[in-house]
C-alpha cells in the first residue's frame, strides 16, 4: 500500500459518518468542490462511487478522510498549503460595482485574450511535455486477507481469480494469468520490479475482508514504471452481489486505464446474476483445492456448488478443469474415463454461460485428443474471438497447428502465447512445439533454460530428457528422466523415455529391466500405452511397438496426436501400418 492509502477499518467497528455528495464532502474538510475533486484525482482522497442504479454519485466516510488527511501531514506533504491559497475568494458586497466594474471587466477580458494570444504564438512550436505511457497490460497481484482468520484464504484468491477472469475479457488489455501472479502473494521485491518481471505496464493490488453476509474489496492500480498510485475505490456488498461487484469492479478498472471496451464485453460485464454466498463459497473453495493440488476436494466443492444450484456454470468449469488434470499423464486417470466427463462438464458450463473463454479452450484440448480435428478448431477459434489474449488458448491453439503438421504456424503462435504470459506458457510449452517441428536444437536450449529457472519442474525436466534422447547424447538423458521420474514418483511417460535412453546408451540390460517393472505396474493399474510405444521404438522392437500402437489407438492416447510430427516416429513413417494408422486417427 503507497503512503496516501487510507486503512478500511473493520466492519464490525460501529458505522461511520457517511457524506453522500461532494458538497458534504466539502463541507466537511473546509474546502470548495473543485478542490476537494482535485485532491480525489490527484492526491488520493477517499472518495467512492455508487456502481449501481444511481451510478454516477458519490460517498465519503469521515473516518477514511480524517485518516487521509493525517497521513498527508504526517508524510509533510506540500499539497495542503497549496489548496489552502487555490481556495483563497475574495467575495465583493456590490458596492461601487456599477459601470466602473463593468469597464474592469470588460479591460480585464481583452488584457485575458490578448496573453492567450501572445502564449498561442510563443507556444505553438514548443513540444508539450508527453503525459504518461498508456496502460495496455497489467496483472492482479494477488488480493490479501485482512479477516485475519486463515481459514479465509480461500476467499482472497477466487476473488483474485474472478477479478483477472473478468479482466481478461477485454480485447485491448493483455492481464496475466492467476497461475502467473500467485509467487506474488508476498513479494519481496518492489512493484515496479514486479511489473518487469511480469512485463506489465501496471498491477492491481488490494484486500478483501469479510463479515456474516457481506465482503469488501479495496483496489488500487499502480504504474509500473513509476510506482504511482493513480486509483483506488472500495466495493462493499452483500455476498450474494459478489458477481455484480467484480464486474463493477473490472469495468471501473478498464475505465481508469482508459482502454476501450466494446459493446458485447459491456454487456458480459453488466450480464450477472446474485448467487446465494454458500454456492459461491463451495465454488471458491473449489477454486483454491484446485490452485493448491488437491483435486479431490476440489472436485467435491464444486460437486457441491451444483448441488445448491445447479445452474451455476463457473463450478462446471471447475470441474471440467480437475478432470482434465486427471486424465492427463501425471493425473494417472485413463483417458476413457475422464474425458467424457470434461467434455459433458465443459458443454454444461458452456450451455448456461456461451462466453467462458476457458470451457471453449478446455473442450477445444479434449476434442483434438479425441482426433475431432474440425469441432476441435472451431472451439479455438471462439475462444480467441472472446478473447485474443487469452494465452492458453493461443498455446492450445498452437498444439492444433502443430498436430495438422502446420510447423511453422504452431512456432509462431506458441511464441506470441508465451510474449502473453511467460509464466502460464513456459520454456516447456514451447520446447515441446520446436521439438515436434524437429528443431531439436532450439528445443534443448529452451528446455535447458526452463530447467536453470526450475530445477524441480518436472515437465521441463521430462521435455529435456525427451528431446537428448532423440539426439546422438541419450546418456546425457539418463539422469535428467531418473530426476523427473523421482519428483514425480513414477512418471509414466519419463518411464518409456528412460528406457528408449537407457537402451540408445547402451545400456540394454537396464532398459529390459525397467521395462519388466512397467509390465508389473500395468498389472495393477492404468499404466498409458504410450510409455511403451516410446520404450519399444528405443529397443527397436519394431513389433511390440506396432502392438503397443495399436493398443495406444484403441485408448486414444494422446502420444498420438503427434502422428505426423513426433521425431520418435521417423523410423517407422515409411511402414504401410503407420500409414493405415494416420488415416485411422484422421491426420493422413
Amino acid at each position: 500500500m503507497s503512503e496516501r492509502s487510507v486503512e478500511i477499518p473493520p466492519l464490525h467497528k460501529a458505522p461511520e459518518k457517511r457524506l453522500d455528495s461532494w458538497k458534504e464532502i466539502a463541507s466537511y474538510v473546509n474546502r470548495d468542490v473543485t478542490t476537494v475533486q482535485r485532491w480525489e484525482k490527484r492526491e488520493g482522497m477517499p472518495v467512492h462511487r455508487h456502481v449501481h442504479a444511481t451510478r454516477g454519485s458519490v460517498y465519503a466516510l469521515t473516518d477514511e478522510l480524517d485518516a487521509w488527511a493525517e497521513s498527508r501531514r504526517a508524510s509533510g506533504s506540500q499539497a495542503e498549503a497549496t489548496a489552502s491559497a487555490e481556495t483563497i475568494a475574495v467575495h465583493e458586497d456590490g458596492r461601487g460595482a456599477g459601470s466602473r466594474g463593468y469597464r474592469w471587466l470588460m479591460l480585464a477580458g481583452l488584457a485575458s485574450i490578448g496573453l492567450a494570444i501572445m502564449a498561442w504564438f510563443g507556444l505553438r512550436d514548443r513540444k508539450l511535455p508527453a503525459g504518461p505511457p498508456p496502460i495496455r497490460s497489467l496483472a492482479v497481484l494477488p488480493l490479501k486477507n485482512l479477516s485475519g482468520d486463515p481459514s479465509q484464504e480461500y476467499l482472497a484468491d477466487g476473488m483474485t481469480e474472478a477479478l483477472i477472469g473478468r479482466l481478461s475479457a477485454i480485447h485491448n488489455l493483455r492481464v496475466i494469468s492467476h497461475t502467473s501472479v500467485m509467487r506474488f502473494r508476498d513479494p519481496q521485491v518492489s512493484a515496479p520490479e514486479v511489473a518487469r518481471i511480469l512485463g506489465v505496464d501496471a498491477l492491481v493490488e488490494g484486500s478483501v475482508i469479510r463479515e456474516g453476509s457481506r465482503i469488501r474489496i479495496t483496489a488500487q492500480l499502480i504504474r509500473g514504471a513509476t510506482d504511482e498510485h493513480f486509483w483506488s475505490a472500495t466495493y462493499d456488498r452483500e455476498m450474494r452481489d459478489a458477481l455484480t461487484m467484480q464486474s463493477e469492479l473490472a469495468e471501473s478498472i478498464a475505465e481508469k486505464v482508459e482502454v476501450s471496451v466494446t459493446g458485447d464485453e459491456h454487456r458480459r460485464f453488466t450480464a450477472t446474476r446474485p448467487v446465494a454466498p454458500e454456492v459461491y463459497e463451495s465454488y471458491l473453495k473449489g477454486l483454491y483445492g484446485q490452485t493448491h493440488g488437491n483435486a479431490e476436494q476440489s472436485a467435491a466443492d464444486f460437486e457441491d456448488a451444483i448441488h445448491k444450484d445447479a445452474t451455476f456454470a463457473p463450478a462446471y468449469l471447475g470441474l471440467a478443469e480437475v478432470w482434465t488434470g486427471l486424465g492427463s499423464v501425471a493425473g494417472g486417470v485413463s483417458p476413457a474415463e475422464a474425458r467424457p466427463k470434461v467434455i459433458g462438464f465443459a458443454r454444461q458450463a458452456l450451455a448456461l454461460d456461451p462466453d467462458l473463454v476457458a470451457a471453449h479452450v478446455i473442450l477445444a484440448n479434449v476434442l483434438q485428443e479425441e482426433w475431432h480435428w474440425a469441432e476441435a478448431e472451431t472451439e479455438y477459434r471462439r475462444a480467441l474471438d472472446l478473447n485474443p489474449n487469452d494465452p492458453l488458448a493461443r498455446s492450445g491453439f498452437a498444439l492444433w497447428l502443430l498436430c495438422e503438421g502446420r510447423t511453422d504456424e504452431a512456432v509462431a503462435w506458441i511464441q506470441s502465447a508465451r510474449k502473453l504470459d511467460p509464466t502460464a506458457v513456459t520454456g516447456h510449452d514451447v520446447s515441446w512445439i520446436l521439438f515436434q517441428a524437429h528443431r531439436n536444437d532450439e528445443a534443448i536450449r529452451e528446455s535447458r533454460s526452463a530447467v536453470v529457472l526450475q530445477s524441480d519442474d518436472v515437465a521441463a525436466l521430462s521435455s529435456l530428457g525427451f528431446e537428448l534422447a532423440a539426439t546422438d547424447k541419450p546418456a546425457e538423458a539418463i539422469p535428467i528422466l531418473q530426476k523427473a521420474i523421482a519428483l514425480s514418483h513414477g512418471n509414466f511417460a519419463s518411464t518409456g523415455v528412460l528406457i528408449r535412453a537407457y537402451a540408445r546408451a547402451g545400456r540394454r540390460r537396464d532398459a529390459l529391466a525397467l521395462l519388466a517393472q512397467l509390465r508389473a505396474r500395468k498389472k495393477t493399474g492404468y499404466a498409458p500405452a504410450a510409455a511403451f510405444v516410446n520404450a519399444y521404438l528405443g529397443l527397436d522392437d519394431r513389433e511390440q511397438t506396432f502392438y503397443w500402437l495399436e493398443q495406444a489407438y484403441n485408448e486414444k492416447s494422446n502420444i498420438l496426436q503427434y502422428v505426423k510430427t513426433h521425431p520418435y516416429f521417423d523410423p517407422i513413417r515409411s511402414d504401410p501400418r503407420f500409414i493405415d494408422l494416420m488415416r485411422r486417427v484422421g491426420l493422413n
